[in-house]
């Protein structure tokens, strides 16, 4: 964010206070989600380019981040609910939404339920369409541990889960998921978080691609070639599902395309959300 301006603001969402990074003055509006046990420094190589656009909002997720943490699990209807609130609560009737892993679980979620609100899409690495026991049990493994009596290791491994280069794991990153996993009753909210870690929750909450088929927004599918959490054949069950929508895979990334690798994202993204042509394949 070094030469961005920007605001951290605090919005009533159905009366959940929600911390949003808010950047860029542009006509039209684009929210960017995060994934599971994130916040909204997922995308701070994104931000400052997407604001010289449009109005970008990175919010801080139900029960993520700073923002309120509800007791109650934290099942994909219940994010859904959240954004809709967050976008009444900015002002924004319709937005654009790009979203990675859980965000983009959420994301494609909201198309399909609310597709009055959505101009384009941008899933990232989603969520929501594969189910591997092994990832899940790995993923909250090391979620539990760095929250559970945190230290900057233990937040640094789940970091770098994410990358395809452990290296790529900055230490301001480190240091500010640090401070969020030390939050009183963190533990607990992340026990909410990873409910769709469990086999019968998540299957109960998996998107269906005869629901995808009724997705009318224009969709970017973002897939890397080395996701941790599903091939690249899961992206393209995405393409394959929406009506219209593309599939780029890009090289050398791990979960997170939008950090590793923010120059190539950031020109799919602004591409895809102008509506301008792709300048071939990532």
């Amino acid at each position: 964010m070094f030469g961005v301006s920007f605001q951290q603001r605090y919005y009533d969402a159905g009366g959940v206070p929600t911390r949003v990074l808010e950047a860029g003055d542009g006509p039209e509006t684009v929210v960017l989600l995060h994934g599971s046990g994130g916040h909204a420094e997922a995308y701070v190589r994104n931000i400052g380019p997407l604001a010289e656009h449009f109005r970008v909002l990175a919010v801080d997720m139900l029960g993520h981040g700073l923002t309120g943490k509800p007791d109650r699990p934290y099942e994909i209807p219940a994010y859904v609910e959240h954004l809709r609130d967050v976008l009444d609560a900015v002002g924004a009737d319709r937005a654009h939404l790009s979203g990675e892993s859980l965000g983009g679980w959420v994301a494609a979620q909201f198309a399909v339920d609310h597709p009055d609100r959505v101009n384009r899409l941008i899933l990232n690495t989603a969520g929501g369409l594969s189910s591997y026991p092994e990832v899940m049990k790995r993923f909250s493994e090391l979620s539990r541990a760095a929250v559970r009596n945190p230290d900057r290791d233990g937040v640094r491994k789940r970091l770098q889960f994410l990358m395809l280069d452990p290296a790529n794991v900055p230490e301001d990153l480190v240091e500010m998921r640090y401070l969020i996993y030390k939050q009183p009753g963190f533990e607990q909210a992340m026990d909410r978080i990873l409910c769709l870690q469990e086999m019968p929750i998540r299957e109960r909450n998996l998107l269906k691609e005869s629901d995808l088929q009724r997705v009318t927004a224009p969709t970017l599918v973002v897939w890397t070639t080395h996701d941790p959490t599903a091939p690249v054949e899961i992206g393209q069950k995405f393409a394959d599902a929406i009506p219209d929508a593309r599939l780029e895979v890009m090289k050398d990334c791990g979960h997170w395309p939008q950090f590793e690798d923010a120059e190539t994202f950031n020109r799919l993204a602004i591409a895809h959300l102008t509506g301008a042509e792709t300048a071939g394949t990532a």
